[in-house]
């Protein structure tokens, strides 16, 4: 007598997710945190050494460094080593202090690698940093943000922009290069390279250098201070012509 075939588990793991979906656990590893995610839907593989996962409408996923939505999410690779999100894509380094947007992630789990791109905004809020560019690729590790096409940069009343930046985020260090330009309040700063230190407001400009710097200082209050100084002298002096009088008199 035949024996009935076993289901086969991706078949389960389909079945098992048209029930529940919410705030399902994923094992990576030992020395990894669970990978939490939501959806409305899901479709994977448990196949050794490449494990599938895609995650449908209003997907969410949460693991140890990164918080993430998007309208789909792709875990792949040997445990779930991949990320890939798409649609309305935003997210936070929850122990990095950054907040982003894009069209498209790609997070790769063991390098800490993010690359961003469409439409990209990356706020550091540990450092008052906002990017806005079409191509960002940041390292958690040396905590540097590759940061390119339609470069634009804000810190406090500083803005940066460029074809290319570098921005260290442990040194506070912004590296500039194609036609960059830095306008900080009154003051514009150009050149073929700045490098721009967001601690000191040091700028350090290379290459074909030209810009104009805005003296701060106020001279109408001054002015209306001297009229007023003036108009004293004015009314005392005949005072002062009087006395000396008296005392000429006083002598003769």
């Amino acid at each position: 007598m035949n024996k009935p075939s076993a289901i086969p588990k991706r078949i389960l793991i389909i079945l098992f997710t048209t029930l529940s979906l919410s705030a399902f656990p994923l094992k990576a590893s030992a020395e990894e945190n669970t990978i939490t995610f939501s959806a409305n839907s899901m479709r994977g593989s448990t196949k050794e050494n490449n494990e599938f996962t895609e995650l449908k409408g209003n997907a969410s996923i949460r693991t140890k460094s990164m918080e993430l939505k998007a309208d789909s999410v792709q875990l792949s690779g040997k445990e779930y080593r991949l990320i890939k999100a798409e649609g309305s894509v935003e997210g936070t380094y929850t122990d990095g202090g950054f907040t982003f947007k894009c069209n498209s992630l790609r997070h790769d789990r063991e390098t800490e690698v993010t690359v961003l791109e469409g439409a990209v905004f990356m706020d550091d809020t540990e450092n008052e940093v906002e990017a806005k560019a079409e191509y960002i690729e940041y390292n958690k590790k040396n905590e540097t943000a590759l940061i390119q096409i339609n470069t634009e940069i804000k810190q406090k009343d500083a803005k940066c922009t460029a074809a290319f930046a570098v921005y260290r985020k442990k040194i506070r260090i912004l590296e500039l290069s194609g036609s960059p330009k830095i306008v900080e309040g009154a003051n514009e700063f150009r050149a073929q390279e700045i490098v721009f230190n967001l601690d000191t407001r040091e700028i350090t400009l290379d290459g074909k250098v030209s810009g104009s710097v805005t003296d701060k200082k106020e001279t109408k209050p001054e002015a209306s201070s001297n009229t007023e100084d003036t108009e004293a002298q004015k009314t005392e002096k005949p005072q002062n012509e009087q006395t000396d009088n008296t005392k000429t008199e006083s002598k003769i």
